[in-house]
């Protein structure tokens, strides 16, 4: 048997961790049940992240960063209205295709105000400097102003929302999303390939 490297375990606790808080949330997430998926003792897991907020912290800055790379990654060679639309189809095939990033994402929102409800800050700033930098990326990469960039972030929360609830593609709240869109929306154009 093969043994892994403190690094290596750590990248299994933050992609367990991920798959454990989308589901369940931060309140609902035992470090056990995460320690447990990734085959490790709970004391080993505490060897490797101070507590259930750093583990929580990483695992939501991990999908901001992911998301930061996957736009970046998209919008190679491209700008304008081009760089943006590469951009809003590489992120709906990827909640498409690993639906734990959105519900990460949803998770984290309602962690951030669970947490500034009770005075606690610091998870806030986070994950407000992490979307600070995505929203820098998008801004940069298509050369949009600030009302466009802002207007495909909040398209995007607005596919994030629909996912979330089940609409499926060819309903119609998914039409008018994308000007080019047709009758059934971009979600169903990116999950035809």
């Amino acid at each position: 048997m093969v043994r892994m490297s403190a690094e290596e375990r750590r990248e299994s606790v933050i992609r367990a961790a991920i798959a454990e808080f989308s589901q369940r949330g931060y309140y609902g997430t035992s470090t056990e049940a995460i320690a447990k998926r990734v085959g490790v003792s709970q004391p080993y897991l505490f060897r490797l992240f101070p507590g259930k907020k750093a583990i929580f912290a990483v695992a939501s800055q991990r999908c901001i960063d992911e998301m930061r790379e996957l736009f970046e990654k998209a919008a190679e060679g491209l700008e304008g209205e081009e760089a943006l639309h590469a951009m809003g189809d590489a992120y709906v095939r990827l909640i498409q295709e690993r639906p734990e990033r959105l519900q990460m994402q949803m998770q984290t929102y309602i962690t951030v105000a669970a947490a500034e409800a009770e005075g606690e800050h610091e998870f806030g700033e986070l994950v407000r400097a992490g979307w600070s930098r995505l929203w820098e990326t998008v801004h940069l990469l298509s050369g949009a102003d600030v009302d466009r960039t802002t207007t495909f972030l909040a398209k995007g929360m607005l596919i994030n929302t629909y996912t979330a609830m089940g609409f499926p593609p060819e309903h119609r709240v998914w039409q008018g999303m994308y000007p080019d869109a047709g009758t059934t929306g971009r979600l169903e154009k990116c999950s035809d390939g």
